[in-house]
């Protein structure tokens, strides 16, 4: 598999940080974009720049947007990952420091220097890439691929407005742009992360067998992990390393479906769902692959190996 060059943007978070530690592993990662999403944007640097000092990198870490574009968020996900969004591990400062450059010109800057070379991997709420597209529309002309986690295509989401997902419902409107100005991205969505849970013995090998990244990971997944228990999210349950699994490998997609994708930004009850035209009754052009279903072994081989399993 050859290095992809990616440009990731992020809102660290548990699940972000796995999906991180993959792209380091697999790839060359030219930058961390951060945004407010899983907690306030002090975290979620702090979290990017841990991160990195962890693997011994020199990714550059850009500070983004502190809030969605519009309306503020109903609730993050610290009852999910932590206040801190690491699990409440107590890490110490580290030492990586943030760039001075905001998150949105860096990504208008380094698709520029790099016009049609970047993969660009969205795992958290869209704001920093919302607002780029709008200082610059010609952005998605540079981009070579952008994946999307984010949504969930039949209304099984993970807020409590019932239809949304995380992402997208923590800012719709930056959702609705991006859905917008791109013609085409690869989504993959809370449902199918979902479906390709790992066996929770499995993940308990893999955090046994691997390095200093493993238990890094075993540290600062245990607030999530017992939030799942009970609620009844039953294995262990990647969403953005699906998402960057995809990013890497994209022969590692078995089965998707090509349609038109919108959000929803008004409904009472649907504020933040992703509107799917299943059956092309409504006229929109499509501009979403969506992955239903990949190579759950070989989603598992960039886990382990991002994780030091032997």
């Amino acid at each position: 598999m050859n290095r992809v060059p990616l440009l990731i943007d992020t809102d660290p978070g548990v699940d972000d940080a796995l999906a991180i530690l993959m792209a380091h592993e697999h790839a060359d990662v030219t930058a961390l974009t951060v945004a407010a999403g899983n907690v306030g944007l002090g975290h979620t640097v702090r979290n990017a720049r841990t991160l990195v000092e962890l693997l011994g990198a020199r990714t550059p870490v850009f500070a983004g947007c502190p809030s969605p574009l519009v309306r503020q968020p109903n609730e993050d996900a610290a009852f999910v990952h932590g206040a801190d969004g690491f699990g409440d591990v107590g890490f110490a400062e580290p030492a990586h420091s943030a760039e001075a450059e905001h998150a949105a010109l860096a990504l208008l800057r380094l698709t520029r220097e790099r016009p049609g070379e970047l993969t660009l991997v969205a795992l958290g709420p869209l704001t920093n890439l919302a607002l780029a597209v709008r200082l610059d529309p010609t952005l998605p002309e540079r981009v070579k691929r952008l994946v999307i986690m984010g949504g969930a295509v039949t209304g099984h989401g993970n807020t409590g407005k019932v239809p949304a997902e995380f992402n997208i419902g923590f800012d719709p409107e930056a959702a609705h742009v991006v859905f917008e100005a791109f013609p085409m991205f690869d989504l993959v969505d809370w449902e199918a992360t979902v479906r390709h849970a790992f066996a929770d013995d499995l993940y308990e090998r893999w955090v046994a067998s691997g390095d200093r990244r493993a238990a890094f990971f075993e540290k600062i997944f245990g607030t999530a992990r017992r939030f799942n228990a009970e609620h009844e999210r039953t294995g262990f349950i990647a969403a953005d390393a699906l998402a960057m699994a995809v990013a890497l490998d994209p022969a590692i997609v078995e089965r998707a479906e090509t349609r038109h994708v919108a959000v929803e930004l008004d409904g009472r009850l649907t504020r933040g769902a992703t509107v799917v035209d299943w059956h092309r009754r409504l006229g929109g052009k499509a501009n979403a692959r969506i992955v239903l279903e990949v190579d759950q072994a070989r989603f598992g081989e960039l886990i382990a190996r991002a994780l030091g399993v032997p």
